[in-house]
């Protein structure tokens, strides 16, 4: 009979407790990240306007992509930096999207300085590198500047053009520069999974 009693008080509580503090999630939800506000900012850009991008802009995004982790700390990755007209002509004859930017980070993984795991053979240097591109990309949006991952491009004009590439390859190329007053995310940027499709518990 107490147990009975002592469990409709409890629910008795939990209903007032429900009807005083309706609005409790507003007060305990987490707060969004800095993280995840940045994460929803950045969008792939393809429309940049003529300004250079300064000098300490380029050195932040380099140290971004330099502390980006990789396997076994092997770092089996390299950076170029393409900001001069010359360059950036040569690297449009592999490629028609650049779209324009004034800047463009090359990113290149020697497959044979990188992890490899044991039980299968998988060689993570394309891993690393995605990862390097992935802190160039936020950290570009950090800093108020556009960017959009390139991977379609022919490999075989980018080693004629460029000798300095022989020995990598390149596995993504990153223009940057400040988005022209028209860039706009494409219309299927917000198109996500729901978190229950997405993810699961095992």
């Amino acid at each position: 009979m107490a147990k009975k009693l002592l469990q409709k008080l409890s629910d008795i509580s939990k209903i007032h407790h429900r009807a005083a503090f309706t609005d409790v999630l507003k007060h305990t939800a987490p707060k969004t990240s800095e993280f995840l506000t940045l994460a929803g900012k950045r969008f792939s850009c393809r429309s940049f306007d003529a300004r250079t991008v300064p000098d300490n802009m380029v050195e932040s995004i380099l140290e971004a992509a330099r502390l980006a982790p990789s396997a076994v700390n092997k770092q089996p990755v390299h950076v170029w930096v393409a900001d001069t007209q010359e360059v950036l002509e040569k690297l449009n004859k592999a490629t028609k999207y650049l779209y324009g930017a004034p800047l463009v980070f090359i990113v290149g993984c020697n497959p044979s300085e990188a992890w490899v795991r044991a039980c299968d053979g998988k060689n993570g240097a394309e891993i690393d590198a995605a990862i390097v591109g992935t802190h160039i990309m936020m950290e570009a949006a950090d800093l108020g500047l556009g960017s959009v991952w390139v991977g379609s491009f022919d490999p075989s004009v980018l080693n004629a053009e460029f000798p300095e590439l022989e020995g990598w390859d390149v596995v993504a190329m990153f223009p940057v520069g400040f988005p022209s007053h028209d860039a706009l995310a494409s219309e299927r940027h917000t198109a996500r999974k729901p978190i229950e499709e997405f993810a699961s518990e095992l």
